[in-house]
């Protein structure tokens, strides 16, 4: 069973950064596609970025510019780093690992890290 881990949430300010890492173990990490979500209070999960097995990368329109995601296979850890982070990036931030071919969509993916909260403060 694959079991993911976040880290690297807290609090920044307006126009800060922060870095989350995702490490996965269980199962061979090449064969996902992996994703980060978030959920702000109130609001729906959505979607923030992906990366697939060739290396494809995905973004929301929302982080796009702002946002880079990367995977170390060797470390079996996801990243992302999140930069120039504006009030409306508040939400837990959630990684994902799956195996389905729609990068942008959760029903993509089978298996959730438990979450690691960024707040950024105006």
């Amino acid at each position: 069973q694959v079991q993911l881990v976040e880290s690297g949430g807290g609090l920044a300010q307006t126009g800060g950064s922060l870095r989350l890492s995702c490490a996965v173990s269980g199962r061979i990490f090449t064969s996902y596609v992996m994703g980060w979500f978030r959920q702000a209070p109130g609001k729906e999960r959505e979607f923030v970025s992906a990366i697939n097995r060739s290396g494809d990368v995905y973004y929301a329109d929302s982080v796009k510019g702002r946002f880079t995601i990367s995977r170390d296979n060797a470390k079996n850890t996801m990243y992302l780093q999140m930069n120039n982070l504006k009030p409306e990036d508040t939400a837990v931030y959630y990684c994902s690992a799956g195996y389905g071919t729609r990068a942008t969509y959760s029903s993509s993916y089978g298996s959730w890290g438990q979450g690691t909260p960024v707040t950024v403060s105006s």
